[in-house]
């Protein structure tokens, strides 16, 4: 079974590629249409999955995607992308241009089979990935045992939503710069982990995977907390109900698509983690529209689950509304922003998150990279009790790390309600003759 199954696969790869070859990928980029961003026309064949592929590569290179259209009924895929630098400027510079060129064009290997996508093996380093609940001083704990292990976290990214925690943190070992491969050793490194996870509660649910497959962090974040059933609304929600992504999900009978439309507060990266919850949900957009006004963004996706059909019940609907509420939540920076360059060191996360655990902040969110010897890594912190961070607790924690090396970046954590309008303005009514919708009203209480 196991053989028919793998040589199943290996005949789509095979389909795959000469779909592939018989319609190469088109990538057109204008700089001459559009008044205030670049325009980049995607033309493909279509398959499931290949909006998020195309997202990524964009969002990866720290592209801004202002407004976006996408239509992909039958077997092509045709996306159009208006993008700027985080500056909010246009995209010039050759090197970044070819490199989407190549990225998305003919010679790309953005189209391999969906079940390869951002796994391949390393032996550089080994990953680790961790879900748990959260509480203050978590991170800190994690890493000195880390320390304790002789493990050196290189890179790590930790996300903190709906009182759980997960994060994905590639270590190696402390003497050999390399990948921990030994056994036993491997064992020990979870099973300490994992307790650490459970802290005095010790039938919370936690969870630590130690392998040397390398993926793209932020969907395996998605994936892990959508996991964790951190959609979920629990009493210690902090974001009440004005806060909120205004979700909503009706059905238009006539032409078989369930409608989502999403209004939220605008940041980067949003439209990657609107995808990547829907594809991950086994849904296929077949028509969307993306457009930021001011600081707010409104976003319309036309989708069938991957049977080809639409949201089928209230509990589905409810479902869907509030995975797509986590996602855009999860990366929503709550806290004061600091940032941390510095020459790398062995046990420099242990020390930093120590530091601010023993001046009462919790982190909510982290990135921690490495490159070339230097550490830069980027904190979101609050008081532990919940009071807005003191200025004088920031200037001690300072004075101990150094001015030049640990900087204040203000505090992002700003949202505003946006404006409810009618759930049925659709975008793409023009697009279609027919127009009867039923709207499956969905009635949720909240904590």
């Amino acid at each position: 079974m196991e053989m028919n199954m793998s040589f199943s696969h290996d005949m789509d790869d095979e389909y795959e590629k000469f779909i592939r070859r018989m319609n190469p990928p088109r990538v057109v980029i204008d700089n001459e249409s559009c008044k205030n961003a670049t325009v980049i026309r995607v033309d493909s064949a279509n398959r499931h999955g290949i909006l998020l592929e195309v997202v990524q590569i964009l969002t990866d290179i720290n592209l801004i995607i202002t407004k976006a259209y996408i239509s992909s009924d039958g077997n092509w895929f045709m996306d159009v992308f208006n993008v700027t630098d985080q500056g909010g400027n246009k995209i010039l510079d050759e090197g970044i241009l070819d490199y989407i060129r190549k990225s998305l064009g003919p010679e790309s290997c953005f189209m391999p089979s969906i079940r390869s996508v951002g796994v391949k093996q390393s032996m550089d380093h080994t990953a680790i990935e961790l879900t748990g609940s959260d509480r203050p001083g978590l991170l800190s704990e994690v890493s000195a045992v880390l320390r304790h292990l002789k493990c050196n976290v290189v890179n790590a990214e930790v996300w903190t939503h709906n009182t759980r925690a997960a994060a994905v943190m590639q270590v190696t070992d402390e003497e050999t710069e390399t990948a921990i491969t030994d056994p036993e050793r491997l064992s020990r490194i979870k099973s300490l982990l994992c307790n650490v996870l459970k802290g005095s509660n010790k039938s919370s649910l936690a969870k630590t995977v130690v392998s040397h497959s390398v993926t793209h962090t932020e969907r395996r974040l998605h994936q892990m907390m959508f996991a964790d059933r951190d959609y979920e609304r629990t009493g210690g929600d902090v974001l009440d109900h004005r806060q909120r992504p205004n979700v909503d999900v009706v059905n238009w009978h006539d032409k078989d698509y369930s409608v989502v439309t999403i209004r939220c507060k605008d940041r980067p990266k949003l439209l990657f983690d609107t995808v990547c919850t829907l594809t991950d949900m086994d849904y296929v957009v077949f028509h969307a529209n993306i457009d930021t006004l001011g600081p707010d963004s409104y976003q319309e996706y036309y989708i069938r689950h991957l049977d080809g059909s639409p949201v089928k019940s209230d509990a589905e609907r409810q479902r869907v509304t509030q995975c797509l509420e986590a996602a855009i939540e999860r990366r929503v920076s709550e806290g004061l922003k600091l940032e941390l360059c510095t020459t790398d060191r062995v046990g420099l996360l242990s020390d930093v998150t120590r530091i601010f655990r023993e001046n009462s902040l919790t982190v909510t969110r982290a990135e921690v990279t490495t490159k070339a010897g230097k550490a830069v890594n980027t904190f979101y912190v609050r008081d532990a009790s919940g009071y807005p961070v003191d200025v004088k607790t920031i200037d001690s924690i300072r004075q101990v790390l150094g001015q030049t090396i640990l900087k204040v970046k203000g505090n992002p954590d700003d949202s505003k309600p946006v404006s409810q309008e009618s759930p049925t303005r659709f975008l793409f009514g023009g697009l279609f003759k027919s127009k009867s919708f039923v709207n499956f009203s969905l009635v949720r209480s909240y904590s």
